[in-house]
């Protein structure tokens, strides 16, 4: 498939989320290891608390056992079997840390460079241009919004504010497959996987807000009260390890499949 073929892809949501539903146990069989060791560090600090330089090592081993997990969901997301997962490097239990783990490391790093940079100068225009407006910030504390300001300038900066929020919205969605792009095409991909999410913008955010119910119903019970203390702090991490994450990884895995265009037989041209 060429290049050229990316324009015509959109992603079938219904489709992305059947396939996830489908790849959940051989995600959980194939990667329990790399699970396990995920979760049991994430609770660690439930059971133990870490102090001084333990802390920076549990921080480092946490960060390595997340970067392993998600490099295993992803091998598993875009894999029919196991047998096609471990020809894309997964090693036993979901346990490996090698070449393609670094790849995923630099990509999410220049992914977040890429973020970070972006948000930082849209929050320097827009706190320059609410400079300039010169609103009535004594009315602001008081909340008297009709001697905010004139109706226009309101209108303008909720437009600014409402951009400021989309932008960086739209580039996290577009950034998202870069994961599942970074081991299915055994090279790193960053900036470029928001070519492979191009035209499918309303289909993954929809799909990352559905499988992000879990998550949401955990937020809410804590909101509320219905889970606290130690109980609450276990509960979050497993439910993020255990269920939010092989749900989040797998339906990227599954956009992936979709909407890739690449194949290897274009590096040879």
């Amino acid at each position: 498939m060429s290049h050229k073929d990316v324009g015509g892809r959109r992603l079938n949501l219904r489709v992305a989320l059947g396939r996830t539903l489908h790849v959940l146990p051989l995600i959980w069989s194939g990667a329990a290891g790399a699970l396990a060791l995920c979760a049991a560090l994430w609770l660690m600090p439930v059971f133990w608390n870490p102090e001084g330089w333990m802390r920076g090592i549990w921080a480092l081993a946490v960060a390595a056992s997340t970067l392993g997990a998600v490099g295993a969901l992803a091998r598993l997301s875009i894999s029919d079997d196991l047998a096609e997962a471990r020809a894309l490097g997964l090693g036993p239990m979901g346990l490996q840390g090698n070449l393609p783990e670094a790849r995923l490391l630099g990509a999410a790093l220049l992914c977040l460079l890429f973020l970070a940079m972006i948000v930082s100068i849209l929050a320097l225009v827009v706190l320059a241009i609410f400079g300039m407006a010169e609103l009535n910030v004594p009315a602001i504390q008081a909340r008297d919004w009709a001697a905010v300001g004139e109706p226009w300038k309101l209108a303008v900066l909720t437009v600014l504010g409402i951009g400021a929020v989309a932008i960086p919205l739209l580039l996290v969605v577009r950034l998202s497959l870069f994961a599942p792009a970074t081991l299915g095409r055994r090279q790193m991909v960053s900036l470029n996987s928001m070519g492979i999410a191009y035209g499918s913008f309303w289909p993954l955010l929809a799909g990352l807000i559905v499988t992000a119910l879990p998550q949401i119903v955990l937020l809410t019970l804590t909101g509320n009260g219905v889970l606290s203390g130690k109980a609450g702090d276990i509960a979050a991490a497993l439910v993020l390890v255990a269920v939010q994450l092989p749900l989040t990884i797998g339906f990227l895995g599954a956009a992936y499949r979709q909407l890739e265009y690449w194949s290897p037989e274009e590096t040879k041209r």
